[in-house]
């Protein structure tokens, strides 16, 4: 039965530049990694590594008390420091900074397994959180928790190999040069869970992703199967493609296990194959680096803390000034005003875009009632009137639309003939119930 998801739009993809050029290692590694203490909201890792000390690749440098996962040095090296470093997301972030000796020696801790099939799922999602593992394409959930949420719950998996934003083809990639990893990921998360079906969901702008992974699927193969899924953003979204896939419905403040659904991306999958077959933490990333600034768009295989001007440097550095420069897409992405910048284990895409890139400005007008920016909501909000009430700061009627539903995906004001900043306003409401429910408590 074919399902469908509310709103939605299709802007231009951007993708012909980078879906053709295979992932490609640093030809210079970094001489510094600046890894965040702390990758995901709110939750800080404590250190357990000291200035001056000799790390190796792999070796946990930062410990997860709290809800987030464990973090690792990408490089082997000396520890230069712990100190307060910009962060990509916005502010500084207590960050470990590691001078690279550019041996790449391996933990002693990171070796492969003969045989993960008679692990129970405890003991997987156990190797998923010592090694850091957290989602890829998002908002950095990590991976042990989802997978405890959902333990019981879950009666359906879902890989998301979607990438519905524009300009990034980094999971693209992934899938056509990695597709067993990817494919062996969805096995044993499917383990971890009891479950013995998966659905891995790709978008029809990536045909050659979506035959590749039928391909590697042996003959009578049931467990895994592999969906085109029309092309339409923001389709990657948890719920839209919960909803694309199975019709299911998240209710609001809800989340994916609440419906008996449990989804991950594509670069997760084949993180948890990295980590239980071969014994390697999260440490590495795939990233696109493109936009009509940079000389040569690529897809690098990225240490975790390398900075945005040494993939800039890498894409062949900038033929003109840009315009912006965008960790992640042009969508949801967040623009960057220092270079020094890292990445960590959601930096998907840096994007540098030219003038022409962009919309050419345009003063706000009045709003004209047309209703497009609730016809193009994924959650069926009310964005205008979120807008107005953000204006008069009138909290209680904005929390009561929900705007704690949004998913700032942008088609509202993509959208919105008069111009009118309703992602802006969308995110200070929710920034400002967020504060004043965090006072209260």
């Amino acid at each position: 039965m074919k399902h469908t998801f509310y709103g939605g739009i299709h802007p231009a993809e951007h993708k012909e530049t980078t879906a053709r050029k295979p992932v490609a290692p640093l030809s210079k590694a970094p001489s510094q990694v600046v890894i965040p203490l702390s990758m995901q909201p709110d939750s800080p890792c404590r250190l357990i590594v000291k200035v001056g000390e000799k790390v190796a690749a792999g070796q946990q440098i930062g410990q997860a008390d709290g809800p987030g996962a464990p973090i690792h040095a990408s490089v082997s090296g000396k520890v230069a420091a712990v100190e307060p470093r910009p962060y990509a997301g916005g502010g500084s972030r207590m960050s470990v900074v590691i001078e690279n000796d550019f041996q790449d020696t391996l933990s002693p801790g990171c070796t492969p397994r003969s045989s993960w099939e008679a692990l129970t799922p405890q003991e997987l999602v156990d190797i998923i959180k010592s090694a850091g593992i957290t989602g890829m394409g998002g908002a950095g959930v990590p991976t042990h928790h989802k997978l405890s949420a959902a333990l019981g719950k879950a009666d359906t998996l879902i890989l998301n190999g979607a990438e519905c934003e524009p300009y990034i083809t980094a999971d693209h990639r992934l899938m056509l040069e990695q597709g067993e990893k990817v494919l062996g990921g969805a096995r044993i998360l499917m383990r971890a869970l009891g479950l013995d079906k998966a659905t891995i969901g790709v978008e029809g702008n990536k045909l050659d992703a979506v035959e590749h992974l039928k391909n590697l699927l042996p003959t009578g193969e049931t467990g895994i199967c592999i969906r085109t899924l029309r092309t339409r953003y923001p389709q990657g979204g948890e719920k839209q493609l919960i909803q694309r896939i199975t019709g299911r419905k998240v209710p609001p403040g809800g989340v994916s296990a609440d419906v008996g659904c449990c989804v991950f991306n594509a670069g997760t999958a084949a993180a948890v194959y990295n980590a239980v077959v071969l014994g390697l933490p999260l440490t590495h990333r795939i990233v696109t680096v493109t936009g009509d600034a940079v000389a040569r768009p690529k897809n690098l295989m990225v240490p975790l803390g390398t900075s945005f001007s040494h993939l800039i440097e890498e894409a062949g550095g900038f033929v003109m000034d840009p315009a912006r420069v965008i960790s992640g897409g042009p969508m949801m992405g967040t623009a960057q005003h220092d270079l020094s910048v890292t990445t960590d284990k959601t930096t998907n895409a840096v994007l540098c875009l030219a003038a022409g890139d962009l919309p050419a400005p345009q003063r706000e007008q009045v709003c004209l009632r047309c209703g497009r920016c609730v016809d193009v909501c994924p959650m069926r909000l009310a964005p205008l009137y979120i807008h107005m009430y953000t204006q008069r700061q009138l909290w209680r009627r904005v929390e009561d639309l929900h705007a704690m539903d949004c998913m700032e995906c942008g088609c509202c004001q993509y959208i919105c003939p008069a111009r009118i900043p309703l992602l802006q306003s969308l995110r200070t409401s929710k920034f400002e119930i967020a504060h004043r429910k965090g006072a209260e408590a």
